[in-house]
């Protein structure tokens, strides 16, 4: 068995509005699912991802509107990786993001950047040879545009001691100093190390909650009896209604989830609506008002768009 690369990122923010704002005007990424935390359904859980929402392109966000800035420290992601076609592509995202004020500078090869809140983008030239995975946007041309996740980064005061789950049980391979790459048939996805600052971590708004790691329905129930063989404490599977999850702390701390791919954000409504409403699991249907009013309200980022292409 073998993870398919990155299946989402979720992150934290205290600004629902400005979030969508960001991430479907600034990075270009679709706004394919509103829904709510399921573990607290008075707060938002939004999904952006390519333009049929699919797994190894969807960072996604709970929002805590009192929610204090955060601080990324030992045992937390502090980068998501994204990729783009080319080396024109990087010079596109510079000036983008510096008209955004979103700029933070080059780091070698890659282009940084960061959201309202001070989550930090890397963008790389693709090299994985992956299928892109794109969102349509007015002002980004499609050869232009983001196209999945590359990686995470994360910090440890200790790197190299998640090696043997990440090895031995996650079937994850060296990518490289303290990196490791989980690839599947499908898609493959990096996550790095790099020495935890001395500050500790604060966890809040423009921090990384967790990151998804992809399998498929039928290998899901096979990953939970490989970590609980391996001892690895875990949540048994959780159904999600989009998908099923599994959630477990790597040793450095970082929280991982296994997710699998069915049956995606299209069960509520057709790919072409995806967005456009609050989106429910079953059982929070009866209490939809009550949700929906506590909410804030967000418009469609698309609407007044030209049909699509």
């Amino acid at each position: 068995m073998r993870l398919a690369g990155i299946h989402h990122v979720t992150c934290i923010t205290a600004d629902a509005p400005r979030n969508v704002e960001f991430y479907t005007g600034v990075l270009g990424l679709r706004l394919v699912a509103k829904s709510v935390n399921q573990d607290d359904p008075t707060v938002y859980h939004l999904f952006y991802s390519d333009e049929q929402g699919h797994p190894g392109a969807d960072i996604t966000f709970f929002e805590y509107p009192d929610a204090r800035p955060g601080r990324a420290g030992g045992g937390m992601v502090h980068t998501v990786v994204w990729r783009v076609r080319s080396a024109a592509a990087l010079e596109f995202w510079e000036r983008r993001l510096a008209e955004r004020r979103a700029w933070i500078g080059w780091a070698g090869d890659e282009v940084r950047g960061a959201d309202p809140e001070g989550l930090v983008h890397a963008i790389v030239v693709d090299r994985s040879g992956d299928p892109p995975l794109v969102a349509e946007h007015p002002e980004i041309p499609a050869e232009m545009a983001l196209t999945g996740f590359d990686g995470v980064r994360a910090y440890s005061a200790h790197p190299d001691r998640g090696r043997v789950l990440l090895e031995e049980v996650l079937g994850a391979r060296p990518a490289g100093d303290l990196a490791w790459e989980m690839r599947g048939e499908r898609r493959g996805a990096v996550i790095a190390y790099d020495p935890a600052p001395a500050e500790r971590g604060i966890p809040g708004a423009g921090t990384v909650h967790h990151v998804a790691w992809g399998t498929t329905v039928a290998e899901h129930p096979r990953w939970l009896e490989r970590l609980e063989q391996n001892g690895v404490r875990n949540s048994g599977v959780i159904d999600r209604h989009y998908f099923r999850s599994i959630y477990f702390r790597e040793p450095n701390g970082v929280l991982f989830e296994l997710a699998d791919d069915a049956p995606g954000f299209a069960v509520d409504s057709p790919v072409s609506e995806l967005g456009r409403r609050i989106i429910l699991p079953p059982r929070f249907e009866p209490h939809r008002a009550e949700i929906e009013q506590r909410l804030t309200p967000l418009p469609d980022p698309r609407a007044g768009w030209p049909p699509a292409r």
